[in-house]
């Protein structure tokens, strides 16, 4: 596999997903390595001396203890004692593709070439990520302010091959001189100097590399819910007019543009969303015993491409944050050349994760409401005042002696309502540090980590919507089989019937929701479609 080559200014957020989960290797830049080598000589030859000034970080204590002088051959015992006194991380380990992430978010920075640590720092961290070293790294312990110090920490530990640190090689936990041993990484034990333990530990990185996996399977679950809300809609037999591109050409959002042209492909051929296949009576439609236009449907339904369409663009102002934030110097303090040649060290708050803290709240409310209205559509499958004609629960014969969907409609209730409560913005959250140095913070771990949660629950519910759309079609096929589906429609109802037992009497709901869920989990659902209809915006 080629190499993605890393120059601090060109990283996209797919080759970060690649870099995680394919594990494609990473090489540096050759300008990138130019650069870095030629700052840290002049700092080596210029600043580490006895009589340099006060530097943040080089020749001083760090936070609160900024104004404590560290002697010049005591700095790579004090570059050690900060990692070791930084690594105080808590709870489970973050999983492999976030600490690949995470690492190769950290080299990236470097090769904007202002951190001022050495390369040998930098090509070790490269060939930890090459050859599978993975530190362990407690998730919790951040707060998204002077970067994701105690995670970074857990990383530079296994870096220097601390004999109590660990890492996973090979799907095995063992001591980091171990793992760095059995990966052929030379020396085991490495130390290092001024400015490198700091360039490595203070940044935006864990962050980056959770909001990077967030956005990216984010972006995947909204094609899906337009795939779900397609399907809903040819269940009722829904007006397709609000989808007509007319009226989102008006609105000029360019999300809203994007989920009804999706929608239109989708079902695009389908006669169950006609005029005439509203018109024939199904005999569960106690409400409505002569036919009429029904004009517009529902807000869950109507309005799909508003909401979805909103949510979308959500995510592209999440992504540009997080675009720039891998491209970025989040390290303290910086170096830059001034116009007499010589460098300057300035110190400022790029490590700060506002940005991301942001970005990730947005993208959890976005999530929240796409689960909101899917939730919507699924209760109105169920419920006889709203579904035009479907049996009550989606209940086979007889009715009454079989329940039905209900309960799996109200399980999918209780998930899109623990959502909610993980939309509130950890952004609006600040809890002053060290000795209020740190006297406002991000919390942009949390945001993070919650989205994550938002994201896991959401194949939850669009897995349901999926289960209860294909059910309400199986029910009505004796009756409108002679109306098409949608292509798209079609390929995904005949993919979710092949996995699903539907019967008309009652059956162990597991066996039935199980493959649904899996279907949006693993985004097969997703690749039926684009492989009937082509690739959906």
């Amino acid at each position: 596999m080629q190499p993605i080559i890393l120059d601090g200014d060109s990283l996209t957020i797919e080759d970060v997903v690649r870099i995680a989960r394919e594990r494609a290797p990473v090489a540096i830049a050759d300008a990138a390595r130019a650069e870095i080598v030629r700052v840290r000589a002049y700092i080596e030859e210029n600043w580490l001396t006895e009589n340099a000034p006060p530097t943040y970080g080089f020749n001083t204590g760090v936070g609160k203890l900024k104004d404590y002088a560290i002697d010049q051959a005591d700095n790579d015992r004090f570059q050690r004692n900060i990692v070791l006194s930084h690594c105080s991380g808590m709870g489970e380990p973050a999983s492999e593709e976030i600490v690949r992430a995470m690492m190769a978010v950290r080299i990236n920075a470097f090769c904007l070439g202002v951190s001022g640590l050495r390369m040998a720092v930098v090509d070790r961290l490269v060939e930890m990520l090459n050859r599978g070293v993975h530190p362990v790294v407690p998730i919790q312990g951040s707060v998204g302010a002077s970067g994701d110090l105690a995670p970074l920490a857990h990383m530079v530990s296994v870096l220097i091959g601390h004999e109590d640190a660990e890492a996973w090689y090979e799907g095995e936990r063992m001591r980091a001189p171990d793992a760095l041993a059995r990966a052929g990484i030379a020396p085991v034990r490495f130390d290092l100097r001024a400015k490198d333990c700091l360039a490595l530990i203070n940044g935006n990185s864990l962050c980056a590399a959770m909001a990077v996996l967030n956005l990216a399977d984010a972006e995947r679950l909204m094609k899906i819910a337009d795939t779900t809300g397609a399907l809903s809609l040819e269940a009722i037999r829904g007006e397709q007019a609000a989808f007509d591109p007319r009226i989102h050409a008006v609105r000029k959002q360019p999300g809203q543009i994007a989920t009804a042209s999706n929608v239109r492909r989708i079902t695009e051929g389908s006669r169950r969303t006609t005029e005439a296949a509203r018109a024939v009576h199904l005999e569960d439609d106690v409400l409505h015993p002569k036919h009429s236009a029904r004009v517009q449907d529902q807000y869950s339904f109507r309005c799909l491409p508003q909401v979805h369409g909103s949510c979308r663009d959500q995510l592209d102002h999440a992504k540009v944050i997080v675009t720039r934030e891998l491209n970025a110097a989040t390290d303290n303090p910086l170096v830059f050349w001034n116009e007499l040649g010589a460098l300057e060290f300035l110190s400022g708050g790029n490590f700060h994760c506002e940005p991301i803290a942001f970005a990730m709240d947005i993208l959890a409310i976005a999530m929240v409401e796409i689960g909101n209205i899917s939730e919507r559509r699924l209760f109105a499958l169920c419920d006889t005042t709203l579904n035009y004609g479907l049996p009550p629960n989606l209940a086979g014969k007889p009715i009454g002696l079989n329940y039905g969907y209900g309960i799996i409609s109200t399980s999918a209730a209780a998930v899109a309502s623990e959502n909610k409560t993980l939309a509130f913005p950890s952004v609006v959250d600040t809890i002053p540090t060290k000795s209020s140095q740190e006297d406002h913070v991000s919390m942009a771990p949390w945001s993070c980590r919650k989205a994550r949660q938002v994201i896991d629950n959401m194949p939850k519910i669009l897995g349901v919507e999926a289960l209860l759309s294909a059910r309400a079609i199986y029910l009505t096929e004796p009756v409108l089989g002679g109306f098409r589906l949608g292509a798209g429609s079609q390929a995904v109802y005949d993919a979710l019937r092949a996995a699903i037992p539907f019967q008309q009497e009652d059956g162990y709901m597991q066996l039935q929701i199980r493959p649904a869920l899996e279907a949006v989990r693993s985004g097969a659902i997703l690749d039926t479609v684009e492989a009937a209809v082509g690739a959906l915006a």
